[in-house]
């Protein structure tokens, strides 16, 4: 039997992989703080605080796992802590990771070889997110003495996100009225489900693969246009799509991917979030499933759950009421 270590499995990413462990049959042990929930039964829960280097020994003791999964993005000293605490101990180490690692801005088609920023494995700064995840990165790479994978994941949905951009949507459809929409509706979209990234992360990691790996969904996996259709149909909303061009989005002075979450002008600076080349995460295994799945099964999660939890190291999502209005009175 596989035993697989989850730094972190109580918030979104870290539960999906749980589950999907849990779902392959492996012995899972968490490590958490102990502070925002518990998980699943069957799961073994070890509390720490991993800032903390002591308490973060005494919690794993000197067991052994045949892979760890690390899902820290705050300072990379922490990533660096536990790299170094578990060499010799596990046989594979993947760190969630994140395309911000790249220079800004990215190139559209941009691969794992484009520029990354400037970064630190020993830092304590978590403010920047771009040079706290290069330099987790790098611990990982110095420090761990194995096997190592990076999952260079973009936008991350499904159920249970805990950013809150797909459920602000759901939500704002299921609200109804006339509901201004970023166009032009064939505007391609590139994200990826986190029950996929945690998939492809235990496969990979089974077949022994390494290095860094842009794993989001190909471009154009989605558009605009299909995904607020699907949310609209989702929650059974008789709301008006109101489409508006990205040159009336910007005249209008609303922010994309903040006050409208997922979407990104086709041009400009912004171009190349949703344009990656993930062809070699594809030929290593990963599969993305449609995303009417991830659609509905976010919005049957929030309505069995109700208040759906928002980080709070993140701006809340979304439209206020006066943004839509400056939208609307340009369509």
């Amino acid at each position: 039997m596989t035993r697989t270590l989850v730094l972190g499995g109580t918030h979104f990413v870290g539960h999906a992989i749980v589950d999907a462990a849990r779902a392959r049959g492996h012995d899972v042990t968490t490590l958490t703080r102990g502070a925002s929930g518990s998980p699943p039964p069957g799961v073994t829960a070890r509390h720490a605080d991993r800032t903390d280097p002591a308490a973060l020994a005494t919690a794993l003791g000197d067991d052994r796992w045949d892979l760890v999964v690390d899902t820290w993005s705050g300072a990379p000293r922490v990533v660096r802590d536990s790299a170094r605490l578990l060499s010799g101990r596990v046989g594979h180490y993947a760190y969630v990771s994140s395309r911000s690692v790249h220079e800004w801005p990215l190139p559209i088609g941009a691969d794992e070889s484009a520029p990354v920023v400037d970064a630190d494995a020993d830092s304590d700064d978590s403010q920047d997110y771009s040079a706290a995840k290069r330099g987790a990165e790098l611990a990982v790479l110095r420090d761990f003495d194995g096997p190592a994978l990076l999952a260079r994941a973009g936008l991350i949905l499904g159920p249970r996100e805990d950013v809150g951009r797909l459920p602000w949507w759901l939500r704002r459809m299921a609200a109804g009225g006339p509901v201004p929409c970023p166009g032009p509706r064939d505007r391609p979209l590139q994200y990826i489900d986190a029950r996929d990234l945690a998939a492809w992360l235990l496969d990979a990691s089974a077949r022994g693969v390494t290095g860094a790996y842009n794993t989001v969904s190909r471009p154009g996996h989605t558009t605009i246009g299909e995904l607020l259709d699907l949310c609209r149909e989702a929650t059974g909303s008789r709301a008006d799509l109101v489409w508006v061009t990205p040159e009336d989005v910007a005249a209008a002075g609303v922010q994309p991917w903040t006050e409208l979450p997922i979407w990104l002008p086709p041009s400009g600076e912004y171009a190349g979030l949703h344009a990656a080349d993930a062809s070699a995460a594809y030929a290593a295994g990963l599969a993305c499933r449609p995303v009417a799945q991830t659609v509905q099964d976010t919005w049957s999660w929030m309505r069995d759950v109700g208040e759906t939890p928002v980080r709070p190291d993140r701006p809340a999502p979304g439209m206020s009421p006066d943004a839509e209005a400056r939208l609307l009175a340009r369509a």
